[in-house]
């Protein structure tokens, strides 16, 4: 898949927790994994908002696009 998910560089970047951003942004930690897996098919715009205003980020920070 061309989109890459770069969720957990994030997190270590800013030394956050995996459980507290699931926390703060009211998602189970299980599907936050899944998330920074890429294994999801989409992501909501409202749960994108809320990862990016808790990490102080841009969307472009954790997504990214990458040719096949």
């Amino acid at each position: 898949m061309p989109i890459t998910v770069r969720l957990d560089v994030a997190l270590a970047e800013r030394k956050v927790k995996s459980k507290d951003l699931a926390a703060h942004i009211g998602i189970t930690e299980a599907n936050l994994s899944l998330l920074k897996s890429g294994k999801v098919k989409g992501v909501r715009f409202s749960t994108l908002e809320a990862i990016c205003d808790y990490l102080e980020c841009q969307p472009g920070d954790i997504l990214g696009f990458e040719k096949e």
